[in-house]
């Protein structure tokens, strides 16, 4: 039998994020946890690679790809949905539901009253005897990064339920490694792809620029995802492969023809130029055949990084590959010979 009193307030067509979607509550402590489904509670960090300078994300070069849009997690132990009851009691009690109050929560999780799960399965949902607090184990819940993105309305739509100690839901969207390598993916920062080019401000009609980034820069990027209360964990790793370069214009060659430069044993991307390579041609590089005129070719260096993930119980595989990529204005003066 649903209790009366939790069914008048169930808030089902509520945003999954009005509560506390911007509270800084979103760490968790002995005493409080965020309530909003918008928070996920893994953790990412950064375990190699370049911190510093100019960075951003990767994009994607499989447009068809993308990661989890919900999965659950362990979102409070018993005495931290105690306190978080007992003392605010306004969150997200599934991804599409908000409880207002105190009541609603101590009715269900203290009291033992049923709830509606209202989205999912129609059947209600059993209540807690105060908080399970004398058991060992945690709260989960649906979380989404946005909510707003997921058509179907019962996925990842459980009401809070609990799960014993060092156990997984048996659910389709349980976490799993491969979801933690997914989502740290978002959180890799590579540095900016800012090219070494000679000439440097100003290249000539039918003579090569050379192009090439420093080694030093590049290096692997690696990142941890773990999700507490679970011993569930992943570390994603970005590699870079190759610059590829877009002159901005047609009238233009590259080289290699494909603008593609892979890079060299040593890690670098292409070959520094050296006084007396005016004539020779560049392993990477682009000849441009006519002189801009008042407005500047857009040059476009976009570097593709290989993703691979291993994770928990020798979990691991790859994942589409990133690209990262910048703009830089190109000047390109019409005069046939130059002395360098």
């Amino acid at each position: 039998m649903i209790a009366t009193s939790l069914v008048a307030a169930l808030l089902g067509s509520t945003p999954a994020n009005a509560f506390g979607g911007s509270d800084t509550r979103g760490e968790a402590t002995d005493k409080v946890v965020s309530a909003s489904v918008s928070q996920s509670r893994i953790k990412v960090t950064q375990i190699s690679g370049p911190t510093g300078g100019k960075r951003g994300a990767l994009s994607s070069t499989d447009v068809n790809w993308k990661p989890p849009p919900c999965w659950y997690e362990p979102v409070f132990t018993p005495a931290q949905l105690k306190t978080f009851s007992e003392t605010d009691g306004s969150g997200d009690v599934s991804l599409r539901q908000g409880w207002i109050g105190s009541r609603l929560w101590t009715e269900h999780f203290k009291d033992e009253k049923d709830a509606s799960n209202y989205f999912g399965t129609p059947s209600s949902v059993k209540g807690y005897k105060n908080y399970n607090l004398d058991q060992d184990g945690y709260f989960w819940r649906g979380v989404a990064p946005d909510v707003t993105t997921i058509d179907d309305t019962s996925l990842c739509g459980r009401l809070m339920f609990w799960q014993n100690a060092g156990e997984i839901p048996d659910d389709p969207n349980a976490p799993t490694p491969e979801t933690l390598a997914d989502y740290a993916y978002d959180k890799v920062k590579v540095p900016d792809t800012e090219i070494e080019l000679k000439p440097e401000t100003e290249s000539t009609v039918n003579l090569p620029t050379w192009v090439w980034l420093d080694k030093g820069t590049f290096q692997e990027v690696k990142v941890r995802a773990e999700l507490p209360g679970t011993n569930l964990w992943a570390e994603t790793t970005a590699k870079p492969v190759s610059l590829h370069l877009v002159p901005g214009t047609g009238d233009a060659e590259t080289y290699p023809a494909s603008g593609e430069c892979e890079i060299n044993d040593d890690g670098s991307i292409g070959t520094p130029y050296k006084k007396g390579d005016a004539e020779q041609t560049p392993p990477c590089g682009i000849t441009y055949l006519r002189a801009t005129s008042g407005q500047p070719y857009a040059l476009k260096a976009s570097v593709t990084w290989q993703i691979s993930w291993e994770g928990t119980g020798g979990a691991g595989g790859d994942l589409p590959d990133g690209t990262f990529e910048t703009t830089q204005d190109m000047n390109v003066q019409e005069i046939q010979s130059i002395n360098r």
